[in-house]
């Protein structure tokens, strides 16, 4: 366990070392993402899904998270138009 916590601390170090010439607005998606990413692994762990699954929900949840955070600092919500396109436009 410590051998593969060690990295993990290095990388999140550098990561976070990088935020600093970023703007509050990136830094809130890069929070975002990482949170979205924390409860996506949380997930499958929990639900005892292999390495694999585990990776997918990471990412996908580190995608939910990004656009949470962007659309609550612009207050703007994606809509699915049943046709498989999109529109933006302000949350309710």
């Amino acid at each position: 366990m410590k051998t593969k916590l060690l990295p993990l601390a290095l990388i999140g170090s550098m990561a976070l070392s990088a935020c600093m010439e970023m703007t509050p607005s990136e830094k809130n998606e890069l929070g975002g993402a990482l949170a979205g990413a924390a409860v996506g692994v949380i997930t499958a762990k929990a639900l005892g899904a292999n390495s694999n699954w585990t990776i997918i929900t990471a990412l996908a949840g580190a995608a939910a998270g990004s656009m949470v955070a962007k659309n609550a600092k612009t207050n703007e919500c994606a809509y699915a138009r049943g046709d498989g396109t999109y529109y933006t436009a302000p949350c309710p």
